[in-house]
């Protein structure tokens, strides 16, 4: 496949399950510490990628959890956050200036700073108090948010099958490469048909709306300079849907979590308006190993396994590689 090393992606995906006992040990350490609440601190892709761990304790837990974007929590920091919180970081290259600033302001506050990445010689690592590492490049953290997420809950008796599921995520490395394989044909049939569209318009809801913000923001804005509006499909019909014409291209991100019938209502009123609606729906991959109550928690590294195709085979038919940056990272800002 295009751009695709699956012996780097199954290794790089194993290191992420294989973090399950650093993990228990570090849930472990916060039940016996006196801790009040938590923040995952993220900036860009980092705060989009934590928002469904975020959802996954309010929907499930009395514990304060909460996602925040770390260049506004250091100016507007909540009241409570302090020696009794646990912050939580994540950050692919270890050196993402926006989260070690908001390291050191969780470290100056005197909470307890946690740190996922794939770089122990990082600045990142270094910064943290823990610091639980995968393999360099492993992406995304889903794994790791999950485990830590779902052993904390049950460590408190509101989340059921924790035992069951970190069990089963050992076949999750093979399951992403075969749906990878899979969505191989959509991808580059979606890159022939928009390589030449420049706006794109997507949707999604539940624990795959913090995934169709990245998509948009960190990929199709920041990796192919393209135009694109998101809106999360509970909102779509209050003034969004008015941008929607039979030449817009509409991308639907739909999981396997409750709010699924928001996402097949938008996906009704899309089909009716638009001639070019590409829907990826995590229910069309089959994940072996994984039992079904479990599937709907995967459903954001599915979606990512499935249109990391899309943007590899966009990227060729758009002549524009996923590294080239006119200003992230490249000029004074």
């Amino acid at each position: 496949m295009l751009d695709f090393d699956e012996d780097e992606f199954f290794t790089q995906t194993s290191s992420t399950v294989a973090l399950r006992p650093a993990i228990e040990e570090l849930v472990a350490r916060i039940q016996g510490g006196g801790y009040e609440n938590i923040y995952f601190i993220g900036a860009g892709g980092t705060h989009a990628a934590v928002l469904p761990y975020e959802r996954f304790f309010q929907t499930r837990s009395t514990f304060p959890a909460r996602a925040v974007i770390g260049k506004e929590f250091i100016l507007a920091a909540d009241p409570g956050f302090g020696p009794t919180s646990v912050a939580i970081f994540a950050s692919v290259s270890g050196t993402t200036e926006d989260i070690l600033e908001s390291i050191e302001f969780a470290r100056d506050r005197g909470a307890l700073t946690v740190g996922f990445t794939g770089y122990a010689e990082s600045p990142f690592a270094a910064a943290v108090e823990v610091s639980l590492v995968s393999e360099p490049k492993a992406w995304p953290f889903d794994v790791q948010l999950l485990l830590f997420s779902a052993a904390f809950l049950s460590a408190r008796g509101e989340f059921e099958g924790y035992e069951k599921l970190a069990t089963e995520l050992q076949s999750l490395p093979a399951a992403l490469v075969a749906v990878a394989k899979s969505a191989d044909g959509r991808g580059q049939a979606f890159a022939q048909a928009h390589a030449a569209t420049d706006y794109h318009f997507l949707v999604g809801s539940g624990n795959l709306w913090g995934f169709t913000y990245l998509y948009s923001m960190c990929v199709l804005e920041e990796m192919q300079w393209l135009r694109t509006t998101r809106v999360h499909a509970a909102e779509f019909f209050h003034g969004s849907l008015e941008l929607i014409e039979k030449d817009t291209s509409l991308i639907l991100f739909i999981g396997e979590d409750e709010t699924r019938p928001l996402m097949e209502r938008a996906r009704a009123f899309a089909e009716q308006y638009s001639d070019f609606v590409t829907v990826v729906d995590t229910r069309d991959f089959a994940l072996p190993g994984i039992s079904e109550e479990f599937r709907g928690l995967l459903s954001p590294i599915v979606a990512d396994a499935v249109v990391d195709r899309f943007s590899k085979h966009l990227a060729r038919a758009r002549d524009h590689s996923l590294d080239i940056r006119r200003y992230y990272r490249v000029v004074a800002y």
